[in-house]
């Protein structure tokens, strides 16, 4: 991989750049800034505009529409719509001019009857109009009606003056206007009922062309309308002055125009005889047609502003919904050029341009002078900082300045390297301490030394959670007794205890502290002793583990600043103080989680102890003893001050392994069986097989006296008979004797006594019962090779039978390379229950099957404990509670080890299983020596280098053999007062 090189630039130049940089920075946001704003200006100006001019036009619409509904209305109730022929509706000309007089907006007003007649009065008040109706010179007025009250249909135009004289009456032949069939006369008569005014949607007045609506209501089946112009707002909207290219109109929801401001198109303006609008397109405004199209395609919703893009030019856009009352839709459309209206805002940035280069250029010699001011005490802080960096602390401080802030820098860094220094000697300290009581007082002292307080006091929550229970106290610089604080009730209802506030708050809190207070005086008088003050300011803040549970709290009192004011700490010593209880919440929940590891490992133990004494209550005692005697020795060692254990120690982790390994040495008898470990007798397996050879010398007894007793039957002769039987029932009686000596193995047998056994289990017996019935699979299986004999048949007294013979499994095989170095001699078969070979055993009870199932107890417990995941400190424990069965010859087992390869513990635990196992007095198959008959065995051990001789001469001379006689073994098997003969 390439390493990319660089060269570091000088702290002039870099600061020099920095601050052209953040003045030409500055100007990009002020100018970026500025254009953002003036855009948003201008988009609030143009919308504030947009609505005034969305406001006026619907004013102007409502100016125009509301006195006409009113006179359309008024019409309605007059003579006009009820008058029956053509003479009495003329006869309301005077009010009909009046209506227009009053109404500058109306263009006509009219009615008509329920039989099609028809009269429409007009203001000549346009020279276009004028020439249109080709009106005298006088004429004010024009009469348009049509007469349908005749069968020929009348039309004529009458002008009159502005006292509404006639001046010249024309018959229109062809003027046969039909107002029924025009809509404002169908919407009047459909909303008749309730004599409402009705509103039609814009459309192109047939006489004048000017776009405008109808207004109508109705009486009776008559009709009474006005038309309203709205040419009105095309000169409303000519008057708004957004910007010189503003474009402005006003539509209808079919996209018709309604209002412009300038000149429509020759090529665009409604032809004569045409009734139709101008639509959007037709005023060939591209702008206005593109926002049209936007909108009819639902792409941009009404009285949405936004800008866009028409022929590389932006324009601010916006349609504003104009509504009336009852009227249609219409829509105000208002588009005006972006440039334009940000060209305040252009001037602004250009003249911001020539701003900041003289700024900058007038900033050069500044620069140069503070870069060289502050260069060289940053120079200084950066090397402190790569120190601080690299974790030494050991350098001078940094060195004082005259800018302010580089001064105040340099203060904070050196108070910084302090700080971090003083934390990570906490932090380690807190960390390396293994004792917890010890790491409770460090806490308290370190914190109430770089705190500065006058006290503290820890508080750990009980295992219920239900309480504050005190720890650890220190008070005026010397170490307290948690007993001189109080317990804290955490579901205490208005608590006292600034410590279960910080718990129910989850944060720090402070309480001051006043002797005067008696509920004070009771509860913190040990704060105040020693002190020459009347208040105190407690602090209390809770410790919390990793996984944000309050494990404790931390209490600190301070002295106040006066008399009557406590202290108040400054934000950085609480942040301070937070941060130390961080890693001392940590290093106590580390403590607290250690301690619960190693009483889960003792109650482990104290299980597997339970589960062997459950099995066997002889083997439990012995599980209890030995751990005892052997600590006893290892601490005899320890103390021994010459010799070959002068300097013999053992550390807690050590003391914790031979602990743990002196309880479990014997872990492996969990898998060794009942009646193999408490075996008592040599026929001894599941029940004692005695009673069954008991029964078989009974039947040899009846047998005899059968015998006897048939062959004899007279009764004279019957003391004969027991006479000559008697031999023979004593010599069974005492060959039955022989037979449960030698069940008991209490001593060696003889060649002469196995002779005798092989004698005596010679002796046969007749059983007539099928010996298959009521027997298991397995045993059946043993079994069946051999034959089954006629009954009845003849059977030795004692047998070792094939079916007494338990083949061992191929799993129960140990390979021959097994990791762990066992050299076991495994004996061929699992169990062997011949009746004469075990009574055979020439020494105590056990057949070498069941010798070994006892040894294998010590491999079962190398197994065990090799497989637990223990700790680094506690990986010795199987070579310890493995190696107790091992002689220092290298014979003994499972794994055949010498002197030299094995450690002093371990050599220990088999001095104290031996003394152990030969003085119990609770083992069924045994008695318990006495201490000399035990010693001298040991010293035979000793000198056969089966037990370690340096130990057994500590074991005898330290005092560790009496002490553990005198609590353990009875009195009378106390029987030796002088130890030295054993060590001959």
């Amino acid at each position: 991989m390439k390493t990319l090189h660089y060269t570091p630039r000088s702290i002039y130049v870099t600061l020099s750049v920095i601050m052209i940089a953040l003045v030409v920075l500055l100007y990009l946001a002020l100018a970026s800034y500025q254009l953002r704003a003036g855009k948003q200006r201008m988009l609030r100006v143009a919308a504030d505009t947009f609505e005034r001019v969305g406001r006026e036009a619907v004013a102007a619409i409502e100016g125009e529409l509301r006195p006409a509904r009113t006179t359309a209305a008024l019409l309605a109730d007059t003579a006009l719509l009820t008058a029956p022929d053509q003479p009495t509706r003329l006869a309301q000309l005077p009010l009909l001019a009046g209506a227009l007089s009053a109404n500058p907006s109306l263009s006509a007003v009219y009615g008509g009857s329920e039989n099609g007649s028809f009269l429409l009065l007009r203001r000549l008040d346009s020279p276009a109009l004028r020439e249109l109706m080709k009106s005298p010179d006088r004429a004010a007025f024009v009469l348009q009606s049509v007469n349908r009250d005749r069968p020929v249909i009348q039309g004529r135009h009458d002008f009159l003056d502005a006292d509404l004289r006639l001046l010249e009456a024309r018959e229109r032949p062809d003027y046969v206007f039909e107002p029924r069939g025009r809509p404002w006369f169908k919407q009047a008569q459909a909303a008749e009922p309730g004599g409402a005014v009705v509103q039609t949607a814009p459309y192109l007045f047939y006489t004048t062309r000017e776009v405008g609506l109808t207004l109508a209501s109705a009486r009776g089946g008559a009709v009474a309308g006005v038309d309203v112009s709205l040419q009105a707002l095309s000169a409303m909207l000519a008057r708004q002055r957004i910007t010189t290219s503003a474009e402005l109109m006003i539509v209808d929801a079919r996209g018709a125009v309604l209002a412009y401001p300038r000149s429509l198109p020759p090529s665009s303006a409604p032809q004569v005889g045409e009734s139709r609008l101008v639509t959007v397109d037709e005023l060939n405004v591209p702008v206005l047609s593109a926002l049209w199209r936007r909108a009819s395609s639902g792409q941009a919703r009404a009285a949405d502003e936004s800008l866009l893009n028409v022929a590389d030019r932006d324009w601010v856009v916006r349609l504003e919904p104009l509504v009336t009352a009852g009227g249609p839709p219409l829509t105000l459309a208002i588009a005006a050029p972006s440039d334009e209206l940000l060209a305040d805002a252009i001037h602004s940035r250009n003249l911001s341009v020539l701003i900041t280069v003289g700024m900058v250029l007038l900033m050069l010699p500044l620069v140069h002078w503070a870069a060289n001011l502050v260069s060289r005490p940053l120079e200084q802080l950066a090397h402190e900082a790569e120190a601080i960096r690299r974790f030494d602390f050991g350098g001078p401080d940094p060195a004082r300045s005259r800018i302010r802030e580089v001064d105040r820098l340099a203060l904070a860094m050196t108070g910084m390297k302090h700080t971090l220094s003083r934390f990570m000697e906490i932090s380690s300290a807190l960390s390396a301490e293994r004792q917890f009581d010890t790491l409770l007082q460090r806490i308290l002292s370190e914190t109430i030394s770089v705190a500065g307080a006058t006290g503290g006091a820890l508080h750990l929550v009980s295992a219920d959670g239900q309480r504050l229970e005190p720890t650890g106290v220190r008070l005026r610089g010397t170490q307290g007794e948690p007993a001189s604080l109080i317990e804290w009730q955490l579901d205490e209802p208005d608590s006292p205890s600034a410590a279960v506030q910080a718990v129910r708050q989850d944060r720090m809190v402070s309480l001051d502290l006043h002797w005067e207070n008696p509920a004070h005086l009771a509860r913190y008088s040990a704060v105040f002793m020693g002190l020459n003050t009347t208040s105190l300011r407690l602090v209390a803040l809770p410790l919390k583990n990793r996984q944000n549970e309050v494990v404790g709290t931390l209490s600190l009192s301070f002295l106040p600043d006066t008399a009557d004011h406590p202290q108040d700490l400054s934000p950085s010593r609480k942040a301070f103080i937070e941060a130390l209880a961080g890693p001392a919440a940590v290093a106590i929940d580390n403590q607290l989680l250690l301690r619960a590891r190693k009483e889960l490992l003792e109650s482990f133990i104290q299980l597997v102890a339970g589960a062997i004494d459950a099995k066997s209550p002889y083997t439990g005692a012995h599980c209890q003893r030995v751990p005892e005697l052997t600590k006893m020795l290892a601490r005899a060692a320890c103390d021994a001050s010459e010799g070959p254990f002068a300097d013999f120690r053992l550390d807690d982790d050590a003391w914790e392994a031979l602990h743990i390994a002196a309880w479990l040495h014997d872990c492996g008898k969990v898998t060794t069986p009942e009646f193999v470990v408490d075996k008592a007798t040599k026929l001894e397996t599941i029940y004692d097989r005695i009673h069954e050879v008991r029964m078989r010398f009974e039947l040899l007894k009846r047998e005899a006296q059968l015998a006897r007793y048939e062959a004899l039957l007279p009764a004279d002769v019957l003391e004969q008979v027991r006479q000559e039987l008697a031999p023979l029932l004593a010599q069974l009686d005492d060959e039955f004797a022989f037979i449960a000596a030698c069940n008991e193995g209490g001593e060696a047998m003889t060649e002469a006594q196995l002779a005798r056994l092989r004698e005596i289990g010679a002796r046969t017996w007749t059983r007539t019962l099928d010996d298959r019935l009521g027997l298991s699979g397995d045993e059946l299986k043993r079994k069946a090779g051999r034959p089954v004999a006629a009954l009845p048949v003849q059977e030795p007294l004692l047998a070792d039978k094939p079916e007494h013979v338990l083949p061992r499994p191929e799993r129960e095989r140990p390979p021959e390379a097994n990791p762990l170095g066992f050299r076991l001699q495994v004996p061929e078969h699992l169990y062997n229950r011949g009746e004469l070979y075990n009574l055979s055993v020439t020494r105590g009870t056990l057949t070498e099957e069941e010798r070994y199932k006892i040894n294998d107890h010590i491999v079962q417990t190398i197994k065990m404990l090799n497989e637990l995941p223990l700790p680094r400190h506690l990986r010795s424990v199987p070579e310890i509670a493995g190696g107790h069965h091992e002689k220092m010859d290298g014979s003994g087992y499972p794994r055949g080890l010498t002197r030299d390869q094995m450690s002093v513990p371990a050599r220990m635990m088999a001095v104290a299983d031996v003394f152990e196992a030969l003085t119990a007095d609770d083992r069924p198959y045994k008695k318990g020596k006495l201490l000399s008959e035990a010693l001298e065995i040991m010293a035979a051990m000793r000198r056969e280098q089966h037990l370690d001789g340096e130990l057994f001469e500590l074991f005898l001379r330290s005092g560790v053999c009496m002490d553990y006689a005198r609590r353990f073994l009875h009195p009378e098997q106390i029987d030796v007062g002088e130890l030295e003969a054993y060590l001959a």
